[in-house]
């Protein structure tokens, strides 16, 4: 890339992170681009999938997440992002999925995608530098069905061999840090090149953990060890600014309160933003994982949210699924904020984050 071309760049991404967020026309826009729901249909001609679209044209929803149960053939998931990217040119939609893998993959070889070994069997079997190419291919196939978000890359440590979440599926690459940061800059290297952004997952750290919050509150008091904050502090030291993706873990050691750190400010805003310095977007795993929805209220987890510091509110909408699931989330979001000068002030600062994280996407 020319010096000038890279310049130019520069300059059209900086007017991108001052003129977007000028643009916004409500609190409920700014409200809608934080959330990120799953959804049901598998073709761009389900009235389901067409509601969607009609979401994000109307600046209601920011995002969505595929599931295995969206995705019936290539040609249909190509139409149905293609019809998403449609809805809003301007502000395009995260389109997102969990394509880690191994285990974790939503497209798989019996739709046509060329699925590649988990994160521990590709570590045992490539350096960092061998596992690019491999990287590289599945990024481009995942830009190719029309996605621009893939929730990857894992970099929990493999602390716990007995970890029911982590290492049981093979999902982490190494318990050393170091090792986990460069097989994970691999990854990110792959995505961006694809013109694809990349989450960091799950801080602050899952793989040291005895439980799973899919099912319940996990406690990693007395399990988590400041290493598993190693990658995190070197990628985002070494500039890296899209996602990270916290999950709902709880040490009361860090946060006394007892909160999960994605409703924990001091996670967050103490922890991932001051100590760490990330200026990205932050999400949340799941909302609707056990951990979360056996405790507390929808009010409750989104107001808490918020408040704690995740811009993006994640939704897989399969507990009790909904195409009202959207409305009501914003619904929360926008009332809290008109009556909390404090809690608009943190929409508009998520708001300006992923209007700013947007303007990356294809390039």
């Amino acid at each position: 890339m020319s010096r000038v071309f890279r310049l130019a760049a520069k300059v059209a991404t900086l007017v991108a992170l001052v003129s977007l967020p000028a643009n916004a026309q409500s609190l409920n826009e700014m409200a809608g681009q934080m959330i990120m729901v799953g959804f049901a249909g598998d073709s761009a001609t389900d009235a389901s999938v067409k509601a969607v679209a009609k979401e994000i044209a109307a600046g209601d929803l920011g995002g969505v997440m595929f599931l295995k149960t969206n995705v019936a053939s290539k040609k249909a998931v190509i139409a149905m992002n293609a019809a998403f990217r449609a809805a809003s040119p301007d502000l395009p939609p995260f389109i997102s999925l969990d394509q880690e893998g191994g285990a974790v993959e939503r497209l798989t070889s019996a739709v046509g995608f060329a699925e590649m070994p988990g994160a521990r069997d590709i570590a045992a079997a490539n350096t960092p530098d061998a596992a690019k190419p491999l990287y590289k291919k599945q990024a481009a196939s995942i830009a190719a069905w029309g996605f621009n978000l893939n929730f990857a890359p894992v970099v929990d440590l493999s602390i716990n061999p007995d970890n029911q979440v982590i290492a049981k599926f093979g999902r982490a690459f190494s318990a050393d840090p170091d090792k986990v940061t460069a097989y994970a800059s691999a990854v990110i290297a792959a995505h961006h090149g694809a013109g694809l952004l990349t989450s960091l997952k799950h801080f602050p750290g899952h793989g040291s953990s005895t439980a799973d919050s899919h099912e319940g509150y996990v406690d990693i008091t007395r399990t988590w060890q400041e290493a598993e904050l190693t990658p995190y502090r070197q990628l985002i030291a070494g500039g890296y600014s899209d996602f990270v993706m916290v999950g709902h873990l709880i040490d009361t050691k860090v946060d006394p309160s007892g909160l999960p750190s994605s409703l924990s400010r001091v996670w967050i805003e103490d922890v991932l933003r001051g100590k760490l310095g990330f200026t990205g977007v932050v999400i949340s795993d799941d909302l609707e994982m056990g951990a979360i929805r056996k405790h507390f209220t929808l009010e409750e987890t989104v107001v808490r949210a918020v408040e704690a510091g995740v811009d993006v509110l994640l939704f897989s909408n399969t507990a009790k699924a909904r195409a009202s699931l959207a409305d009501e989330v914003r619904a929360i979001v926008v009332a809290k904020a008109e009556a909390e000068p404090a809690f608009r002030a943190r929409v508009e600062a998520a708001y300006a984050r992923i209007v700013a994280l947007k303007a990356r996407i294809g390039t």
